[in-house]
């Protein structure tokens, strides 16, 4: 198994590129100087075939000018589940900072763009302030809620970002919530 490891110097973070002898290479993050890896990749006489993010923070997220993969992070539509705040942070603050033309390819269903999504995404629209949060009570789970965010989603199914009563936030599939609570 070959390694190369290169490290951004402000961030600390790790960017690898990971191949067998004589067979493919993986990217693994690219926060960090990539031009040693491709470097490496020349000397091992190996052929690139992926970019691995195991994550979407931005010091381990600098994506090929023009296009982003987003995994499960960002959507046409709708966003990822997972923690709320981690997953607004990644989609506004890291995702949101690319240029409006910029290709977004998703880990499930339609490409879409950065400007598309920032002009009719549901979640985004409500993060930005561009429109209020939704007031809707439902139940989710048998817990009762505020729909804050209702969006359609890859699966048919719908996504909704809501609060419990007790303060607690999630992003969860439409097919969870019971609407007209």
């Amino acid at each position: 198994m070959l390694v190369e490891k290169s490290m951004h110097p402000d961030w600390l973070s790790n960017a690898f590129v990971v191949a067998a002898e004589g067979g493919p290479a993986v990217f693994v993050d690219s926060g960090a100087d990539v031009a040693p890896l491709i470097e490496a990749v020349e000397r091992w006489g190996v052929t690139p075939v992926a970019l691995l993010r195991t994550h979407s923070h931005h010091d381990h997220v600098v994506n090929e000018e023009g296009v982003v993969a987003t995994g499960d992070t960002l959507f046409r539509d709708a966003v990822g589940g997972g923690d709320v705040a981690v997953v607004k942070q990644s989609v506004m603050d890291v995702l949101l900072a690319l240029p409006d033309a910029t290709r977004v390819l998703p880990g499930h269903a339609d490409e879409t763009t950065i400007g598309r999504e920032r002009r009719e995404n549901p979640f985004i629209r409500v993060w930005s302030g561009a429109e209020p949060e939704g007031s809707e009570r439902v139940k989710v789970g048998g817990r009762d809620a505020t729909l804050l965010v209702w969006s359609p989603d890859y699966d048919g199914n719908g996504k909704a970002w809501v609060r419990y009563d007790d303060g607690e936030e999630a992003t969860v599939g439409g097919s969870r919530v019971e609407r007209n609570a």
